[in-house]
């Protein structure tokens, strides 16, 4: 990104808004990093702030209509899923590179060698850019991507969902590649663990559990020895599995002596393991995952993280699959910022289950209230539910 900084009142739709003149929890703007749509969007910010810094380079990357030829509805959509789309493409490649640089820190480590994690941090970076750049790809990507090696690609959904809660508390982009960073490592400790232990199915004796639980100490240890880093990612490492009430281990910290950028690390933690397939647990939809970590708020997490963490990827994430009150299957392309519980979504199978053709866009948040033909969300499917790929309808 180039930033250019302009005053609000300069702004132009197309432009994509990264920093303001004042923190963003000052402003009551609901994400860090927006792009400005249409002239009202441009003097709502300037209601609140004096100056922006905008991507000078974003508004060659994207085609937007010009005023005199405003886009509709279905024009309009249409443009997002293929940004979308393409964004998306991106972020995959961003999560390989990642996954590959991890893989290989592991094999170092596990084979005793010292390691650079440096090359970690150089790979993490160009995804903390694609959150910034479009997140709710990221997250679409994140749910959907087939599953690999579920130790490094959870390392690096980690490092992707602690950016996407961080850019929206607004931590600094510093505060942002440390937090991705120690979560992309959170692991590294199981290295040291018997292989058939990870992948036992069945419940766990006292002393397996026990074992288990040493990884994080093992890990902040086996990274200190083999590299010069951070405290704050040590801490990250160490701490990532304590809770508020001190139900947490390894050593049940409780409470604000948990650090900030480790209680966002346990809270994502949490949420990727269950969307997730493991082995000894079938993966659960990302609404499911949110009415659990609702249940552990004040208790196992930190209130106001849940809150922000369910504000940042939605009650019902673009990407995921849902039934629809009408019987048919539709798949969510664009969050509503205003009323979460109405996405914008892309019908595909309609009340038999039957692919429909042509697929029809639908604003849940612009219907007719009092048409019998009204529709909302009754659930969320797992992915491949009804043999649907969401990703092939990004298109």
């Amino acid at each position: 990104m180039r930033l250019v900084k302009i005053p609000a009142a300069s702004l132009e739709p197309g432009m994509f808004v990264v920093e303001l003149d004042r923190p963003w929890l000052e402003t009551p703007f609901a994400l860090q990093g927006f792009v400005v749509r249409d002239p009202a969007d441009a003097h709502y910010v300037s209601r609140y702030v004096e100056h922006v810094y905008v991507d000078a380079e974003y508004k060659a990357q994207r085609r937007f209509t010009s005023l005199d030829t405003a886009p509709t509805f279905e024009n309009e959509a249409k443009r997002d899923r293929l940004e979308l789309k393409a964004d998306m493409a991106e972020a995959r490649v961003c999560f390989d590179n990642a996954g590959q640089a991890l893989d290989r820190v592991f094999a170092s480590l596990r084979a005793g060698r010292g390691t650079d994690i440096e090359v970690v941090q150089d790979s993490i970076n160009p995804l903390i850019e694609s959150v910034f750049r479009n997140q709710e790809a990221v997250g679409a990507l994140l749910r959907l991507k087939e599953s690999g090696d579920y130790r490094f690609e959870h390392g690096i959904s980690m490092a992707a969902w602690a950016s996407i809660l961080g850019r929206q508390i607004g931590l600094h982009k510093d505060e942002l590649e440390t937090l991705a960073l120690g979560c992309a490592m959170c692991d590294i400790g199981m290295t040291r663990l018997p292989a058939d232990l990870l992948m036992q199915e069945g419940a766990l004796s006292s002393d397996q559990k026990r074992i288990i639980r040493a990884h994080p100490i093992v890990g902040s240890e086996l990274v200190s020895e083999s590299t010069r880093i951070s405290f704050e990612v040590l801490a990250i490492i160490e701490n990532h599995h304590e809770r508020m009430d001190g139900s947490g281990y390894p050593r049940g910290v409780r409470g604000g002596a948990i650090p900030l950028l480790a209680r966002i690390a346990g809270l994502v933690d949490t949420y990727d393991a269950m969307i997730k397939p493991r082995p000894w647990a079938p993966a659960r939809t990302s609404h499911e995952a949110v009415l659990e970590l609702l249940d552990g708020k004040g208790t196992q997490f930190q209130d106001s993280l849940v809150e922000q963490f369910i504000q940042a990827i939605g009650l019902f994430p673009t990407g995921t699959l849902v039934e629809l009150n009408t019987h048919e299957v539709a798949i969510v392309s664009r969050q509503n910022d205003t009323r979460r519980l109405k996405p914008e979504i892309v019908v595909v199978l309609d009340s038999e289950k039957v692919r429909k053709d042509p697929l029809e866009i639908v604003d849940l948040a612009n219907q007719d209230r009092e048409s019998p033909m009204e529709r909302w969300i009754i659930r969320e499917l797992l992915p491949g539910s009804y043999d649907v790929n969401s990703e092939e309808y990004f298109i």
